[in-house]
């Protein structure tokens, strides 16, 4: 009896070595090496996993900047060009920069310019409204108005206003990761390029239809007149689908195209008040505009 228990724990001790011995060898063969260098690049962001790079989180891009030879392509909104720097000092690169961004909401459509004209009784979430109904005004471009944008927003940048029933963006807290334009099922979020002072100007409008049926539902539509586009002095105003678009990259912050449209489509933010032209100015300057000091970042 006792040779056989003896043979028995020699035979399971020679086959567990044996095991040992050809997983040693298997993960020696099959063994993934990581580049130390993915720990520091990964150190140096900023922990958010939001997203915003394009990544499934900062691991991820971590190891995409460590593995590319160069950085086009990859950049990371949240820590901005300080963050790169860091990360191509790591890497002994050249850093890219870019210029800040932040999020804007196209659409003006608040309850006092857009009224309803039905009621909605699903379920409270944008992108389940939007595949089944296409809202409670005449507006079918608008904002939906259920803060999907609010929810996944990480850097409490959004919130609800009760009284318009718009999303509004706190430009100070906004790192422009982009979830609120992924999130948005009308495509109503844009990233535009963030200016001095925070002043900024774009047509707060996605309504295609025609001009007539769009300022039926909506009195600050876009009703695709053309007359910002003719007086815009940088080209920096298209026109397409019946909308005009303000490019940022080109816009001068002139507030010339402001002040051209009919309807109010066209919002400015953070610049200081427009100075009131008297009778007798007007008259001893007739060609002189009230915004001719808007014209720098």
């Amino acid at each position: 009896m006792l040779l056989v228990i003896v043979d028995t724990i020699a035979t399971l001790s020679g086959l567990g070595i044996t095991a040992a011995v050809v997983l040693y060898f298997v993960a020696q063969k099959f063994k993934v090496y990581e580049d130390p260098r993915i720990d520091e690049v990964e150190e140096a962001l900023p922990a958010a996993n939001c997203g915003g790079c394009g990544f499934a989180g900062c691991r991820n891009f971590a190891e995409s900047c460590v593995k590319s030879e160069s950085f086009e392509g990859l950049y990371c909104p949240v820590g901005g060009n300080e963050v790169m720097t860091n990360v191509a000092r790591i890497l002994g690169r050249e850093a890219i920069t870019q210029d800040p961004q932040v999020a804007v909401l196209l659409c003006n459509g608040t309850c006092e310019n857009r009224p309803k004209t039905s009621h909605y009784d699903g379920a409270s979430t944008c992108a389940i409204t939007s595949s089944v109904y296409g809202g409670d005004t005449g507006c079918q471009f608008g904002c939906l108005g259920h803060g999907d944008c609010v929810e996944v927003c990480d850097f409490d940048a959004l919130h609800m206003d009760p009284v318009t029933g718009l999303p509004v963006v706190d430009d100070s807290k906004c790192t422009a990761c982009g979830a609120c334009v992924k999130a948005c099922p009308k495509n109503l979020f844009e990233l535009r390029k963030r200016a001095k002072n925070d002043r900024k100007i774009y047509v707060a409008c996605k309504n295609q239809d025609k001009g007539g049926i769009a300022k039926k539902s909506c009195s600050v539509a876009c009703i695709g007149c053309s007359k910002c586009f003719k007086v815009c002095p940088f080209e920096a105003i298209t026109m397409a689908d019946n909308l005009a678009y303000i490019d940022a990259d080109k816009c001068r912050l002139c507030r010339k195209c402001v002040t051209e449209c009919p309807t109010n489509a066209i919002i400015e933010i953070g610049f200081p008040p427009r100075k009131i032209k008297t009778e007798e100015t007007a008259q001893a300057n007739p060609d002189k505009t009230e915004n001719k000091s808007d014209n720098n970042y």
